[in-house]
């Protein structure tokens, strides 16, 4: 079968021949329908955020077709349409017992410590994949299961209640859904903050108040369209040290800053005047959880969460235009998502 794999870091991705996946008796097979592009592929292609061993098959947002099922896997069966929740865990250790599974002492993430659905055929653990309802279409599906999933656990980490304003620092993919999403939740106020016009004209169609970090102070601005409150949420979903900051710096007594975004680089706070005082909290999002894709995918399936207009172009499983997609990703282009979608095959 075609995968598009890493072979070194800081180099392109390179389209390679490799054998069908062997599936183990609690796995299934998939066959990718549709696979994401995620801003994380871009830091493991770029060596920012190791992946391996390699050669590794990148891409953990995935949607597909089941084509086999091992003896002893349960709930899923051949021909369903699924989605791929991208932690492979053990299900045995105490973090996996206690729900946080992207903790799991024997976990390893698909496509970034095992092979992901960059790939005609993907092999994952039957617990992992989950039915994906007729009226989702694969694209969506496979994009829901990082940026829309992360979206909504960033949210529940955060404690989101009815009734709170909630500022989302980057408009990208993994924002709009949470724009979506904390409206669905309850929010009163959602703020999306993004330089790119055409991501906060796509979060305004979502119903947020769009906040131009080139027009001005985001902070500034939050505070004055809050009557200097704050906000009771901030997520960072961009991994930028200023972004982090200007997160802390929004909220409202009693606020909470949820970070998603990945970076390597530090970031100041004044506990007394920033944490403290206020009895704010920073909190760190990791990943998200498989029980919370039920609800994730009801959202989806209600009208609640609307994909259709994030996905922005569709590129065929190909080594260079995958490779164009990362380097777009890494220049924060206009793009909100890329999808891969597999050409039909032949029944």
């Amino acid at each position: 079968m075609k995968a598009i794999r890493l072979v070194k870091p800081g180099h392109p991705l390179e389209a390679h021949e490799v054998p069908i996946p062997e599936i183990g008796p609690t796995d299934v097979l998939v066959q990718v329908k549709a696979a994401g592009i995620c801003h994380s592929d871009a830091h493991y292609r770029a060596g920012v955020s190791p992946a391996g061993p390699l050669p590794i098959t990148l891409g953990h947002e995935i949607a597909g077709i089941v084509e086999q099922v091992g003896k002893q896997a349960h709930g899923v069966a051949v021909g369903d349409r699924v989605c791929v929740h991208y932690l492979a865990t053990c299900g045995h250790c105490t973090y996996c017992h206690r729900g946080t599974e992207q903790f799991c002492t024997g976990g390893q993430m698909i496509g970034k410590h095992r092979d992901g659905g960059y790939a005609e055929y993907l092999r994952a653990p039957a617990r992992s994949v989950f039915k994906l309802p007729d009226d989702i279409p694969f694209e969506h599906g496979a994009i829901m299961m990082c940026s829309s999933a992360t979206a909504l656990h960033a949210l529940r980490k955060a404690r989101i209640q009815a009734g709170d304003s909630v500022a989302v620092f980057g408009a990208g993919g993994l924002g709009l859904s949470a724009v979506q999403l904390a409206h669905a939740m309850g929010a009163l106020h959602v703020y999306a903050v993004d330089i790119k016009e055409t991501k906060l004209s796509l979060a305004r169609q979502f119903g947020a108040i769009p906040i131009d970090a080139r027009a001005g102070d985001p902070v500034e601005q939050i505070m004055a369209h809050t009557g200097g409150r704050g906000v009771d949420i901030a997520l960072e979903l961009i991994g930028l040290p200023l972004t982090m900051r200007q997160a802390v710096w929004s909220l409202a007594v009693g606020g909470r800053a949820a970070l998603a975004g990945i970076t390597q680089q530090g970031f100041e706070v004044v506990p007394y005047h920033e944490l403290i005082n206020k009895e704010a909290e920073i909190i760190g999002v990791s990943d998200h959880l498989a029980q919370e894709i039920p609800l994730l995918l009801e959202y989806a399936r209600q009208g609640a969460l609307n994909l259709k207009p994030i996905v922005t172009r569709h590129i065929p499983l190909d080594a260079t235009a995958v490779n164009v997609a990362l380097d777009e990703l890494e220049r924060f282009s206009d793009a909100a998502r890329v999808v891969i979608v597999m050409e039909r095959r032949e029944e």
